[in-house]
């Protein structure tokens, strides 16, 4: 698979720490709040287990790695993983004020080359990260190396519909997200980068491949809204599957 964003990592790293104040915000004006429900309808499908050890990757401000960690229960642990450290401490901060210190543990790393042995977590997630980093594939390599066999890997991504009425709507909309965000934070150029990385990243259907090219297996996936996200459920098989 080709280098999925030509981006240098450094400008990406730089960009995520300069908007981390306002992404949360920002993120429900431009989802309209729907990424609230995607994340649910995840955390539903993936079907964690009390005491079940996971690993979000660009975990940003903490949103799905708090909510995983409330599903694994306190038996249970999770590492949220970023390259922000301006992301990493406003996540510290909402993992501070649910008292979940004892379940959570914020690392900054890269998640192309992750710093745990193989067979470490029951599932790894990454949302809304994967269309930012060089090599879309690696990552996916990393959490599949990274999960037992039998484990998960989930990805919750924005996309692009198919059918082609609505993706001019979403075309027509997604090209607005730079002015309002101008008007809103006065912070065009960052979230022009954020618009095009959506509009540049693999179709949902691509992605499925992706999956089961590094090995992971019952890849399945659901879109919302239309096609503005999907999301891609893998897992990774036991030996001789």
């Amino acid at each position: 698979m080709p280098i999925t964003n030509n981006t240098p990592e450094e400008n990406v790293q730089g960009l995520f720490n300069r908007i981390a104040g306002n992404y949360d915000d920002m993120n429900n004006l431009i989802t309209l709040h729907t990424h609230r429900h995607w994340r649910n309808v995840t955390m539903k499908k993936m079907a964690l287990k009390p005491g079940d050890f996971a690993i979000d990757l660009c975990c940003g401000t903490g949103d799905w790695t708090i909510a995983l960690a409330k599903a694994v229960g306190p038996a249970g642990h999770v590492v949220g993983l970023d390259f922000s450290e301006e992301m990493l401490a406003i996540a510290k901060k909402k993992v501070e004020a649910v008292h979940f210190e004892d379940r959570i543990t914020l690392v900054q790393g890269d998640a192309m080359h992750l710093p745990y042995p193989d067979d470490t977590f029951d599932a790894a997630t990454i949302g809304f990260g994967l269309r930012n980093v060089p090599d879309a594939s690696q990552v996916l390599s990393e959490m599949a190396r990274v999960i037992h066999p039998g484990g998960q890997v989930a990805c919750l991504e924005t996309s692009q519909p198919t059918q082609p009425i609505i993706h001019l709507g979403w075309q027509i909309y997604f090209n607005l997200v730079p002015t309002m965000t101008k008007l809103a934070v006065h912070n065009y150029d960052d979230y022009a980068y954020l618009q095009r990385t959506t509009a540049e990243f693999v179709t949902a259907e691509q992605l499925k491949t992706m999956f089961q090219d590094v090995g992971l297996r019952d890849v399945t996936y659901q879109q919302f809204d239309l096609g503005a996200a999907t999301l891609h459920l893998g897992k990774r098989p036991y030996s001789g599957h």
